[in-house]
């Protein structure tokens, strides 16, 4: 994985991560379309990139750093990233997030993905970081462990495997996760969902083969 030229970008990852069709639609397909959840997230990161770098004490905070791998073939923009130590000790990214804390892992391999770039770039090693969610205004501290780093590692081949087939698969649908998505418009998964021609053909199938049994 190590052509440059098809780069993944980090906010990508958790769109496949979220839904592998929802991240088809969008990076394969080209199609976007902002509700209420997407629009106040983009307000959130450009209050976050506004601000300016600073100095607490034995800590620097810079904001919307550049990262990449070139190794992942992944890159994208860090919200904050902790620099404590002069020279550098330790690199803390944090990923600022509307809504609450998820059970599932779409945020955190997002900012693992992040750390992952850090680590190539910097020759640095990251074992903890931090989500920030807007609805609870406060943080979600999350270790960068081997599992994490597996699953991060599993999405984003799956992310490169997807974009490179060039096809989008059908959606499986998720009630909430579809409610939620500001392509359910686009996507139509209850379409899919009400479609029994799969089901048709099977029982097609099904009738012919009993048919042919009984004739033999």
């Amino acid at each position: 994985m190590d052509d440059s030229n098809n780069l993944i970008y980090l906010s990508a990852l958790q769109h496949y991560a979220y839904c592998p069709r929802q991240f088809a639609l969008i990076h394969i397909e080209q199609v976007w379309a902002d509700n209420f959840h997407t629009a106040h997230g983009n307000l959130l990161h450009e209050r976050v990139d506004s601000c300016e770098p600073e100095q607490r004490g034995n800590v620097r905070y810079e904001r919307s750093v550049a990262v990449r791998s070139n190794k992942l073939c992944i890159t994208g923009k860090l919200d904050l990233l902790e620099i404590e130590g002069k020279p550098a000790t330790k690199y803390f990214p944090v990923e600022y997030k509307r809504g609450k804390p998820k059970l599932e892992d779409w945020d955190k391999i997002q900012l693992c993905a992040q750390a992952l770039c850090l680590e190539e770039m910097r020759e640095v090693n990251i074992d903890e970081a931090a989500l920030w969610y807007w609805q609870v205004r406060k943080r979600e501290p999350v270790l960068i462990d081997e599992a994490l780093r597996g699953v991060t590692l599993a999405a984003i081949e799956g992310a490169h495997e997807l974009l490179a087939s060039g096809k989008t698969p059908l959606p499986t649908v998720h009630k909430k996760r579809c409610k939620a998505c500001s392509l359910a418009n686009l996507c139509e998964p209850n379409t899919f969902r009400h479609d029994r021609t799969a089901i048709y053909i099977k029982g097609i199938f099904e009738e012919t083969v009993g048919s042919k049994t009984h004739e033999n």
